[in-house]
């Protein structure tokens, strides 16, 4: 007889990561270590109904899940997460930085005049804080102390702070798209875009880089430098992230046994199938397959 089709995993919804309780204050902040330390560094994806979060990341580093990818963080890395997008994070041991939690009616008074910095910052991004990087570590530890303090006028303060961060997030977020816009009349965003179609064509068919970049009548030299480029991560990385996102997908929505899961997925021998994912996840398919489950 069949196994009854097990539902979809749901995805939490907190306040603050791990509570349930409605916001406290005009907003929150805290250090990234402060809760991250309390769950192995680890933030499994969840969603905030009606928050919106800003985390920066000054030194360290690690993964964040947002809607669906997986995205390197790394020093100086600014993460915003809209209401309602599944995020979640898995961080280095030590990383430092902040996490600024605002609800989203605050968020909406501060913006109710920024038509063009609302729809910036109305998708989960992940963005890179160089060019700000001394307003915004400056904002986010005056934030800090503020929250922490008791201090006259301390909501208006707050506010105003907050404001600034948005602001500034603004800013990198219309810098990206601008970024964004010259690169993809470059000869090398359509190359990235062709190598992503044909990784997402053959992935489950294990093609090499060299077998890429013959594909696209490149050398993987080349084709290894423009990924780099764009991503921060070399090619191999790229492909390899895509084979293990669609074995995550199979370990949490189907109850196929783990070595099936591998076999489907391209691998000749299971064992190497746990190894590259280990690497990449930090836990094995079945330690995976078994935190899903419990979540």
């Amino acid at each position: 007889m069949a196994r009854p089709r097990q539902p979809p995993r749901r995805i939490p919804g907190y306040s603050l990561f791990g509570e349930s309780a409605h916001l406290p204050d005009v907003l929150h902040c805290e250090t990234i270590a402060a809760r991250s330390a309390l769950h192995d560094w680890e933030l499994e994806p969840h969603r905030h109904a009606r928050l919106h979060q800003l985390v920066f990341v000054e030194a360290g580093g690690g993964t964040a899940h947002l809607e669906g990818e997986v995205l390197p963080l790394t020093p100086l890395s600014l993460v915003n997460v809209p209401p309602g997008h599944v995020h979640g994070f898995r961080f280095a041991p030590g990383t430092a930085g902040y996490v600024a939690t605002l609800a989203e009616e605050m968020r909406d008074e501060v913006l109710a005049q920024a038509a063009e910095a609302r729809r910036q910052l109305g998708r989960a991004l992940l963005l890179r804080a160089d060019a700000q990087v001394a307003p915004l570590r400056a904002t986010m530890r005056e934030l800090w102390r503020e929250f922490d303090g008791r201090a006259a006028a301390r909501p208006l303060v707050l506010r105003g702070l907050a404001g600034v961060l948005l602001g500034l997030a603004a800013r990198l977020a219309a810098a990206a798209e601008e970024a964004a816009a010259a690169a993809a009349q470059a000869p090398e965003s359509r190359l990235l875009q062709r190598f992503e179609s044909l990784v997402e064509a053959h992935y489950a068919q294990h093609w090499k880089v060299a077998d890429y970049a013959r594909a696209l009548a490149v050398t993987p030299t080349h084709l290894s430098r423009v990924v780099r480029a764009a991503s921060g991560a070399p090619a191999s990385t790229l492909i390899q992230l895509r084979l293990v996102r669609e074995a995550r997908r199979h370990l949490v929505y189907t109850q196929a046994p783990i070595t099936a899961v591998a076999y489907q997925l391209g691998f000749a021998d299971p064992a190497h199938f746990t190894r590259v994912f280990g690497r990449i996840v930090g836990l094995s398919p079945r330690e995976f397959r078994a935190r899903a489950a419990a979540a």
